[in-house]
């Protein structure tokens, strides 16, 4: 068994919402909805280190109103459910692992092109 505490300045309802794990045989990762900081957070499961956080509040794609509950199919799609006044869900395309480059990716939805 093991504990770690992400995001444990958060008040309010607190940064640990839902958790739900990738597909590889193996559920090498661990995905963290955390309602109040509008975030999905992965994790390495093994060590419950936070690898890189998306997500931002507002009302847009890839933006969060109270993310609540997640879960991941078997093709490694991530979906998200939204509470209070979100009251949607979003589903986050898997499109393979690549390096992390940023602690905290933002919003991940398609930027506009020029």
């Amino acid at each position: 068994m093991k504990e770690a505490f992400v995001a444990k300045k958060t008040l309010g309802a607190g940064s640990t919402w839902d958790i739900a794990f990738s597909k590889d045989p193996q559920q090498k990762y661990m995905y963290l909805s955390d309602g109040e900081n509008n975030q999905v957070h992965i994790m390495l499961r093994e060590t419950l280190e936070v690898l890189t956080s998306f997500g931002d509040g507002g009302r847009q794609p890839g933006e969060f109103y109270g993310v609540h509950s997640i879960a991941t199919d078997s093709k490694g799609n991530i979906f998200t459910s939204e509470t209070y006044h979100g009251q949607r869900v979003q589903r986050f395309v898997y499109k393979g692992l690549a390096p992390v480059t940023k602690e905290d990716q933002g919003v991940v939805w398609p930027k506009k092109q020029t």
